[in-house]
């Protein structure tokens, strides 16, 4: 992946009912650790990292770059949000903007995902009036497919990565 290009960055933390949106700080790292290294977030993402790995090479402000927005909610972080350029998966995805986005599972079911993506989706709308945006997920991440399809993506394709079958969506652009 690649970042987005020319955009501000960090921009100013982005408020929903209920999230902020910001810039990674130092104060993230154990929790970057967590999220990274969490079996259950990483049940369709090919396994977690392993803890130990995580501590000796997480820098110590992580995810400190353009696209990468903590998501917190009553001053603690509970998630990742990413923007960033596609450079492979499939053809219909490169040079396209690339959502991804991690969760601690005790966030799960609370629609933090929908909020924060939601959020993240209409900064990128401002910064980048036009940009068509894809998502990649397991096909057996039935949570995941629900998160696209409330976002407003629709599928392109589906294809066999990983072991595993995947389905490849996208959202339309939007001008601002």
């Amino acid at each position: 992946m690649a970042d987005l290009g020319p955009v501000p960055w960090p921009p100013a933390p982005i408020r929903t009912e209920r999230l902020l949106l910001r810039a990674a700080e130092a104060r993230d790292r154990a929790t970057f650790v967590e999220l990274y290294g969490s079996q259950e977030v990483h049940t369709y993402l090919g396994g977690p990292r392993p803890q130990e790995e995580l501590e000796r090479e997480m820098p110590e402000v992580p995810g400190h770059a353009s696209g990468s927005f903590v998501v917190e909610r009553d001053g603690a972080m509970i998630g990742q949000i990413l923007l960033r350029r596609a450079t492979k998966h499939r053809p219909a995805a490169v040079g396209k903007v690339d959502l991804g986005y991690l969760f601690l599972p005790r966030a799960w079911g609370f629609g933090h995902a929908a909020e924060a993506c939601g959020a993240a989706l209409d900064w990128l709308d401002g910064v980048l009036p036009g940009e068509p945006v894809v998502l990649a997920t397991q096909t057996a991440n039935t949570r995941s497919l629900r998160l696209a399809a409330t976002l407003g993506f629709t599928e392109v394709e589906r294809f066999r990565a990983w072991e595993a079958e995947q389905w490849l969506g996208m959202r339309p652009a939007v001008s601002a």
